[in-house]
């Protein structure tokens, strides 16, 4: 479940409220099908935290602006 249409998405990093520019694309290889990316949102803060997070635990694939982008219907947004 992303954000209402009215509101701005906003850092998955646990505790932090301010808006996100970043989607950092991950995926679990040992409970989710190759071709399959979760999402999490970042702020300028919090990108490099939270994809350091990701690539220690292999699950990072890639960092993409949130701007001009359409959400990937499987996205989860979960604190971080």
């Amino acid at each position: 479940m992303g954000p209402e249409p009215d509101e701005p998405a906003v850092c998955s990093r646990k505790g932090c409220r301010a808006e996100a520019a970043w989607r950092l694309l991950w995926n679990n290889p040992r409970i989710h099908t190759p071709e399959r990316r979760k999402t999490w949102l970042a702020c300028g803060k919090h990108r490099g935290w939270l994809e350091e997070y990701l690539q220690t635990r292999d699950l990072w694939k890639e960092t993409l602006p949130l701007a001009g982008t359409s959400s990937p219907a499987d996205s989860g947004s979960g604190n971080a």
